[in-house]
């Protein structure tokens, strides 16, 4: 039989417990983790704990930099890592200074290359991550994707050896006078991926000439915080799907229809988060004729095969598969990280409830030529074009596709999007797919807001 405590005993320790019972939950975080990702839109940090983070900061303008009090927490390793993380290309940082600043409080600086826009946030619990407190630096001048677009083509410079004539008028010009007002839609024909003989090339040659070049959206599924599905192998989706975007990419800027060349922009071209709503933006801010959202699908059993192409539904998914999968695509802003206190999110609502229609339609149509590809090149989880409402459809004036590319979740599907041929491969089909519907379905006219 325990010893009892005389009851004033008892009291004055309960006392205790009540003055110090916040400052040892505050103090009982530890930091498990730091990750560092940057990229020419914006640079993330991300500290992770076992505990939530309470913190202050400062922004100071000359020289540029943030200083950060991370509150309830002891300098460890795993915070120390993240002074030797700083890339010396990163676009923001220059460096970071950690130190123990007093009894339970790190004082994080992060030194930057130039004046940005800092955000300091927490995320809770989520998937395979603790606490994470975020650090976000944007440019002051946000970055113009149309301007990306013309820095890639003003870098490329001439066409490569083997590409198909460029254009009398010169493309930089083109897209200045598209971004500046309305443009014409171009009427398209068959990409140069397709052989010639082909009857969608024949269709092409019929075809008029565009005004402008033919832009196509890719967006590599999710990127930085977020990886997607992860194979049995260790394989992660966010870099899958990022190559074969490259690839992809490839061949649509070597392709030019009727003298007029296409060209792509891509949502993400690194290991970085992009919003949901941001690639949406981004697509239609360069005015995008096409958008193609790339993944790698996972289920819960590995036995699950085959690619599959979605479209957007505004009446309820096309099977419980299906909405599984919007929903669990849906969550890309919960696992990469959104900062809610700026994201407006009245207007994001607003921008991802006007697809029309016609719009439906013709993703429909472009999903259906696509498959009709992949088909060759592997196998097909589903043969018809399935729907349900995926956020990152919902450009309301751009057809609008997802495209599983495979199950990474099947050993056999992991190993082939791990191999450079099958890369090769589906990068062909997709953009065969994608010159049989602007030859099947050329861009008629009309103006389009932005």
């Amino acid at each position: 039989m325990g010893v009892l405590l005389p009851r004033r005993k008892l009291l004055k320790r309960g006392a205790l417990v009540l003055l110090l019972g916040q400052a040892q939950i505050a103090r009982g975080a530890t930091i498990v983790a730091v990750r560092l990702w940057p990229a020419p839109d914006y640079t993330r940090v991300t500290i992770e704990s076992d505990g939530r983070l309470a913190s202050r900061h400062v922004s100071v303008g000359s020289p540029p930099r943030l200083a950060v009090d991370i509150e309830g927490i002891e300098l460890n390793a795993a915070l120390r890592e993240l002074v030797a993380k700083v890339q010396a290309d990163d676009p923001f940082i220059a460096g970071i200074r950690v130190g123990q600043f007093a009894p339970g409080v790190v004082r994080l600086v992060v030194d930057l290359k130039q004046p940005a826009l800092p955000q300091v946030f927490t995320l809770p619990p989520i998937a395979a991550y603790q606490h994470r407190l975020v650090l976000d630096f944007h440019p002051s001048q946000p970055v113009d994707p149309l301007e990306q677009l013309i820095a890639q083509r003003l870098r490329e410079g001439p066409a490569r050896p083997g590409a198909a004539p460029a254009p009398a008028a010169d493309p930089l010009e083109e897209l200045i006078a598209r971004h500046s007002g309305p443009a014409a839609r171009p009427r398209a024909g068959e990409a140069g991926a397709v052989p010639p003989a082909s009857a969608a090339a024949a269709a092409a040659a019929a075809a008029g000439k565009t005004d402008r070049l033919i832009i196509i959206a890719l967006d590599p599924g999710h990127g930085g915080e977020d990886p997607g599905a992860i194979g049995p192998g260790g394989t992660r989706e966010k870099d899958v799907v990022l190559q074969v975007a490259h690839r992809l990419r490839d061949r649509i800027n070597a392709t030019s229809i009727n003298g007029n060349p296409m060209r792509a922009f891509l949502t993400r071209d690194a290991d970085f988060f992009v919003p949901l709503h941001v690639r949406v933006q981004k697509a239609r801010r360069v005015q995008a004729d096409l958008f193609v959202s790339i993944h790698a699908d996972a289920f819960v059993t590995p036995s699950a095969r085959g690619a599959s192409v979605f479209a957007l539904s505004q009446n309820g998914a096309s099977s419980s598969a299906a909405r599984w999968l919007a929903e669990k695509e849906n969550r890309a802003d919960l696992i990469g990280g959104v900062n809610v206190r700026t994201q407006d999110r009245h207007v994001a609502h607003a921008m991802l409830d006007m697809s029309t229609t016609a719009q439906i339609k013709d993703s429909i149509k472009l999903g259906g030529a696509l498959l009709g590809e992949i088909g060759h090149v592997g196998r097909l989880h589903k043969r018809q074009v399935e729907q349900a409402g995926f956020a990152v459809l919902k450009a309301p004036d751009i057809p609008s596709v997802l495209v599983e590319t495979a199950f990474i979740s099947n050993p056999e599907e992991e190993a082939k999007l791990r191999s450079d041929a099958y890369q090769e491969e589906l990068a062909d089909a997709l953009m065969r797919g994608i010159g049989r519907y602007f030859a099947a379905n050329p861009p008629l006219a009309r103006s389009r807001a932005v």
